[in-house]
């Protein structure tokens, strides 16, 4: 019963989780099938495996964005002004 408004006017996704920048998980809104982007930038049903994939992408991108961060802080604490 929840599939008929999504047969008869499509489907009203929202983003559930940003995995990176380009890279999100989305769900709709009224029958909660799930999709992600896949590596060529189209959306796909959101499997295990892409699951799985998604887990990896985004640790991997946390550890770059913080490891980025740690950069600019250490720097910026070396720079000295007078």
């Amino acid at each position: 019963m929840k599939k008929i408004p999504c047969l008869v006017f499509g489907h009203d996704f929202k983003v559930t989780r940003n995995v990176t920048y380009h890279v999100k998980e989305y769900a709709c809104k009224t029958c909660n099938k799930q999709l992600t982007t896949n590596s060529s930038g189209h959306l796909t049903e959101l499997t295990p495996q892409f699951k799985e994939i998604n887990d990896v992408l985004e640790r991997i991108h946390k550890k770059r964005i913080s490891k980025n961060n740690r950069k600019k802080i250490k720097s910026d604490l070396l720079v000295f002004s007078h």
